[in-house]
């Protein structure tokens, strides 16, 4: 008798062939779920270019209505090319599945980027919100619909590139002033007039645009409730409230786009040429740090920071409380220390995570849970990879998965030199960020240059094999990494906290978990080092094998010695 495990691995092959354009491709690691849709990223054998490869069983395609969708779907995709839509490559079948092969978005959706972040700069939302209207610009233009925009379905290559995809409820308008009728959409993004089934058109996305615009400068989409039927009053009604502290060229741009008749929503073209776009820095770049921590403010001129109360816009609207950028403004510009009790907060978030997930009934399972119940968008994006403990003189070293080194010094103080060599930031005793460079740097800090340079050397010769150089990068002047916030020893393991709520424990078996609160995940690290990373409420509903369970028991008690000062 076969194991639902293998006979996944016979239904979704690991050589599979594309009759109609003679090419093969090999199943690589699983990358996502969606609807009925398993993403794994495929290589091409003959030309190792790797895409992703969007799989859909034939057995859940059943009803009819099933097959029309899904072939809309791929004659949509197929008939769109543009730098900000997701590349459709080719399609195919055999007897077990359906096979769309796409560009592959290393940087997985907006929609985790939002997860780490929650607000996000001005500069950054013009960064995006500009590539994401071109794409929608040219949706429009070739007459299409999408109607399910959302940070979900807006993907990011490695230069943090916009790419509109999945095309599941996309509809092409076939003449002048057709209205169509379906009920579709996500809910916290979905227009009024998609719920009151009066018709709708292009504006949809219009409407879309504008949830997405203010939940990446808000930190939470405008018409968020506990309840769906809250929600779809609030939409029906257009009740929402908008932070005063926003730019006004940002609220009206805001405001535009969520007009509760579709009529008086802006074209894209116009949406384009609004004063927000002017108004402010364009970056040119974004550095992937951005996906994590926010971008150095002392190259982001006039940007607003802090967030103060929110104003109304309706008067029935229930308050969304805005969040702080992670770094704001001293006198004269410089940067100013992130609040300390922020990271306490997600070390308290992570103590209740662990404490309801163990508190309750979870299984233990003999075996471990399977490939299909990871979740790789959750997987961390920063991590230690090599550490050396020189406490009894120095400090602590460490490099980061991305090849960047910092070293925590015994007096508190940190540098982090970034992968390029060559951008350095320190950290002072009250949280103060300093930017420098390797060739320029002030006098006092003479010595810890040399010492960082030192542990880098030692790490790059004794612990890892040495990699191509990493070159300098224009949006490199952007970066602000996550950094070592504390560390300690037991007889176990190391633990390691990083600024950006994501807590570490390299076991003395070569084992390692790395917990995050904000994407509410573990990822579990083998000896071999396989990543598998696991949803909390994955782990809650079909439990989790004998090593895990303790590792994740072990983390929790640790976490509350370091809430009750024990451990630091």
């Amino acid at each position: 008798m076969t194991s639902i495990k293998e006979d996944e691995k016979k239904e979704i092959p690991e050589i599979i062939h594309d009759p109609q354009t003679n090419s093969t491709y090999q199943r690589l690691r699983f990358f996502g779920k969606g609807g009925f849709a398993k993403c794994y990223e495929i290589q091409d054998i003959a030309t190792n270019q790797i895409y992703a490869g969007k799989i859909v069983s034939k057995k859940l395609m059943v009803k009819s209505s099933q097959k029309e969708k899904m072939s809309q779907e791929i004659s949509i995709h197929r008939s769109l090319q543009h730098k900000h839509v997701v590349g459709f490559h080719s399609f195919f079948e055999d007897s077990l599945n359906i096979y769309i092969v796409l560009e592959l978005c290393k940087r997985r959706s907006m929609m985790e980027l939002h997860k780490r972040r929650k607000a996000i700069t001005e500069p950054e939302t013009r960064f995006y919100m500009h590539q994401i209207l071109l794409g929608v610009q040219y949706l429009h233009s070739r007459r299409i619909i999408h109607r399910d925009l959302k940070l979900g379905n807006l993907f990011l290559d490695d230069d943090l590139h916009v790419k509109i995809g999945d095309f599941g409820l996309a509809a092409k308008i076939e003449y002048e002033g057709e209205r169509k009728r379906t009920l579709c959409g996500t809910p916290n993004y979905i227009a009024p007039e998609i719920l009151t089934r009066d018709g709708h058109s292009f504006e949809v996305d219009i409407w879309s645009l504008g949830c997405i615009m203010y939940t990446l400068m808000v930190g939470r989409p405008p018409f968020e409730t506990s309840t769906l039927r809250d929600t779809y009053k609030r939409i029906k009604q257009c009740e929402y409230r908008i932070p005063s502290s926003l730019r006004k060229p940002a609220i009206s741009m805001i405001g535009l786009q969520l007009q509760a008749k579709p009529s008086q929503r802006p074209s894209v073209d116009k949406l384009l040429q609004h004063e927000f776009f002017s108004s402010g820095i364009m970056p040119a770049a974004l550095p992937l740090s951005c996906l994590t921590t926010a971008p150095r403010t002392d190259q982001l001129e006039g940007v607003t920071l802090h967030r103060r109360p929110l104003n109304e816009v309706n008067t029935n609207a229930d308050q969304i409380m805005a969040v702080d950028s992670p770094v704001k403004r001293g006198p004269g510009g410089e940067p100013r220390a992130v609040d300390p009790t922020s990271h306490r907060l997600n070390l308290i978030l992570l103590r209740d995570q662990l404490a309801t997930l163990l508190g309750g009934k979870l299984k233990c399972r003999r075996d471990s849970l399977n490939d299909d119940m990871c979740d790789p968008s959750s997987q961390p994006l920063v991590w230690v990879g090599k550490w050396v403990d020189y406490s009894d003189k120095y400090g602590f070293g460490y490099q980061l998965c991305d090849e960047s080194v910092g070293v925590m010094f015994n007096d508190t103080t940190k540098l982090i030199m970034l992968a390029n060599g060559v951008n350095v930031h320190y950290i002072n005793r009250q949280g103060q960020e300093q930017y420098m460079t390797m060739r320029e740097y002030p006098q006092e800090l003479d010595k810890k240059m040399k010492l960082l340079t030192y542990f880098r050397r030692y790490m790059t010769e004794h612990l890892m094999k040495a990699g191509a150089s990493v070159p300098v990068r224009e949006s490199d002047g952007l970066s602000r990494l996550p950094h070592l916030d504390r560390w300690f020893r037991t007889t176990l393991a190391v633990i390691m906290y990083l600024t950006n709520g994501t807590l570490q424990i390299n076991f003395q078996d070569h084992t390692k978990i790395i917990l995050c609160p904000l994407m509410q995940a573990v990822t579990y690290i083998d000896v071999e080092k396989n990543f598998r990373t696991f949803r909390f409420s994955t782990i809650e509903k079909h439990g989790c094998d004998k090593k895990l369970y303790a590792n994740l028991t072990y983390a929790l008690e640790k976490i509350k010695s370091v809430l009750a000062n024990k451990l630091c």
